[in-house]
């Protein structure tokens, strides 16, 4: 019963934080966000106190139930695990405990240093957020098109088109190679990824030590028939010794289910932990060894596939519309609420729920080094439209402050630069004014140059109003560099 009652609450857990990163139009977000602020990191990094210690109790009394029933990369192993249909396949295996410090104690400097996105490319739920954002969403966007061509054609708008496109190229193949090696680890071993990299995994393992309810073997009832070792997709149970390694158990059942005998069980048990193999260190079989090798080959592969091409862009369907370019901005954007670019280098796990929630397509992962994977601004697809504080709303880990609509029309973010040999008014002698009369903050005005008032006007930007929302860079007719873009403020100002 307890297997089926976690069983459950996973799959349910599974779907809806999926969905959560899915969901284009923000609606979910409104019963579901919450389900991304108890994930483990995203709560520590916002200090918040009370979630992570709910969690670390909820270890402390049921052991690491965190990973088998919150934790969304979790569960998608246990899924991937479940392609392997042989029985009896797993083994014990001693613990790799070096390897487990080792990378928990990298992941926790390059933490303290700020290099989060370092971090983010262990840290579980940020992992699978861009497995999701990347692999799946584009999916999913297919689907809803489908749906709404099919309603339009009733004469129905319940649903609409969004376009489908590769945000960040680096960023889909770090999510393909991701999905990749934790797909092989999890088919070829179970809980592998858990238990050799997650640094979560280990702080969790190290509490479940110590946790109230623990799978107990009854050495007087055990035939030693190894079914339960061979069916523990953590690879943690010792039958030759009786021994369970609790560090790595992640409460799943199976090892419950499997026991003909009733001589396993999860159950209360005060006893201290049991001590691990001493050769805990020590590979098994070269085999043990493979399951950490990155697969980088297959994860380019993915991308291959997924790359579609794009529509031509036409006006009035006779001339070709050509994209913009993106500016080289001396200082990237970062999103109002994020204070400065250092507070999101070392609060934001680059989960990509801001980027997947963005509305106008503003937001896209960073491919600088430094921030690889974070969330940066750009305007070519649309603007910050200063009536949508989505991601502020969105962000687990305090990266992206709460912020009002009344406090985001006040928030300086960057400021727009006007390039004289770009502009129509300039080049080619003709009236324009689109930045101007789509400014929302009035921080562009038209002026004739020199007072000449036979010349065509040209804009005039009051650095002092403008907010950086991108409006006038996105309006902008000059192709492929536009003549007004928007460079980023280091720390944001408030007007």
């Amino acid at each position: 019963m307890l297997r089926r009652i976690r069983t459950f609450l996973a799959a349910i857990v599974f779907l809806l934080i999926t969905l959560l990163f899915l969901d284009f139009t923000g609606t979910l977000h409104t019963y579901l966000g919450w389900m991304a602020k108890v994930q483990f990191l995203p709560a520590v990094l916002a200090l918040n106190v009370v979630v992570v210690a709910l969690l670390v109790l909820l270890t402390f009394v049921f052991g690491r139930i965190y990973c088998s029933v919150i934790c969304p990369l979790g569960i998608m192993q246990d899924l991937l695990a479940r392609l392997n249909r042989k029985k009896n396949r797993y083994a014990y295996s001693p613990a790799r405990n070096t390897l487990r410090i080792v990378v928990f104690v990298v992941f926790v400097a390059v933490l303290i240093a700020g290099f989060g996105s370092l971090a983010a490319l262990l840290a579980p739920y940020s992992s699978f957020g861009r497995i999701a954002q990347n692999l799946l969403q584009p999916i999913y966007l297919a689907l809803n098109n489908l749906l709404a061509m099919a309603a339009e054609h009733f004469g129905s708008y319940a649903f609409y088109e969004r376009e489908i496109w590769i945000r960040s190229l680096p960023t889909f193949i770090i999510a393909a190679i991701s999905f990749a090696v934790i797909a092989f680890l999890a088919v070829r071993g179970g809980r592998t990824y858990c238990n050799t990299l997650c640094p979560v995994g280990t702080v969790l393992g190290y509490i479940s030590r110590f946790s109230i309810f623990k799978v107990v073997i009854d050495e007087e009832k055990c035939r030693n028939c190894r079914k339960c070792e061979r069916n523990c997709k953590a690879s943690c149970i010792d039958i030759k010794n009786h021994t369970v390694d609790y560090s790595r158990c992640v409460a799943c059942g199976n090892c419950e289910k499997q026991c003909l005998f009733d001589a396993i069980k999860y159950k209360l048990s005060l006893a201290s932990p049991q001590v691990v193999n001493k050769e805990s260190d020590k590979p098994s079989d070269s085999a043990d060894a493979g399951r950490r090798n990155f697969l980088i080959g297959a994860g380019l592969a993915v991308t291959s596939v997924t790359l579609a091409q794009e529509k031509k862009k036409v006006d009035g369907g006779l001339a070709i519309i050509e994209d913009k370019v993106v500016p080289e901005r001396t200082t990237p954007l970062t999103p109002p609420g994020s204070l400065s670019a250092r507070n999101m280098q070392q609060h934001c796990t680059a989960c990509q729920l801001c980027v997947s929630e963005c509305p106008n397509d503003v937001l896209r992962p960073s491919t600088d080094l430094d921030k690889l994977m974070q969330p940066t601004m750009s305007y070519e697809k649309g603007f910050c439209r200063p009536e949508c504080n989505r991601c502020s709303s969105v962000c687990p880990t305090g990266a992206i402050a709460p912020i009002t609509l009344a406090d985001k029309s006040s928030i300086q973010i960057g400021h727009a630069v006007w390039i004289k040999k770009n502009c129509i008014a300039v080049e080619q002698e003709m009236d324009c004014g689109n930045c101007a009369r789509h400014c929302p903050v009035g921080a562009i005005q038209m002026i004739h140059p020199d007072k000449d008032e036979l010349q065509p006007m040209i804009p005039a930007i009051d650095e002092s109003r403008c907010i950086g929302c991108g409006a006038c860079e996105y309006v902008c007719p000059a192709r492929p560099f536009s003549a007004i873009y928007v460079e980023g403020h280091e720390v944001h100002k408030v007007n």
